[in-house]
């Protein structure tokens, strides 16, 4: 048996391999389309840039307005914004009262949410706790900004979670058998 050596030419690295010729036409046409495509990326990223700015003002104007509104519960079904307004006009000047309606249903929940002119005038507004409408003892307190993500609470709840969703025999370091003293 014999080795026969076959020369092929072999292209390295460092060989520079020439374009294929592309006409000035599609070339120029290329180039126009990058372009474009360049400036539309530049917009959508201004657009990004205007649309963070204007959602971190909404949150603040959102967290000025609930500075100056109540929560309202205990309401009678039957009550409307305008007899809200007058129950709580002595307190300051009312900007709006939104009664929440439940949007299966279209009957209210029970509460209201009620916007003054003035952060001074909720603390006003608080004073009216446990007061009567309509036959109804109202609980006034101070509106809570919700915050995002934040979901308050206790920890993980109930569930049986885990795999095979019971605890099983011998929950003593995770083992199997008969398991051993655990305090908590």
């Amino acid at each position: 048996m014999s080795e026969q050596q076959v020369d092929q030419p072999m292209t390295s690295a460092e060989e520079v391999v020439p374009a294929p010729a592309v006409p000035s036409a599609e070339m120029e046409a290329m180039q126009a389309r990058l372009q474009q495509l360049q400036e539309e990326a530049s917009k959508l990223e201004s657009m990004q840039q205007d649309a963070t700015k204007s959602s971190e003002d909404l949150k603040e104007d959102q967290e000025e307005i609930d500075a100056r509104s109540i929560y309202v519960g205990n309401v009678d079904y039957g009550a409307t914004p305008q007899e809200l307004e007058k129950h709580f006009e002595k307190c300051g000047s009312v900007q709006r009262v939104t009664i929440l309606m439940d949007k299966f249903t279209g009957s209210p929940k029970g509460y209201a949410y009620i916007e003054f002119a003035e952060p001074k005038d909720v603390a006003q507004a608080v004073t009216l706790n446990d007061s009567e409408f309509r036959q109804r003892q109202l609980k006034v307190s101070a509106k809570r900004t919700n915050i995002p993500g934040f979901k308050g609470g206790r920890g993980r709840g109930r569930g049986r979670g885990g795999r095979g969703g019971f605890r099983g025999r011998g929950g003593f370091r995770g083992g199997r058998g008969r398991g051993g003293y655990a305090p908590y």
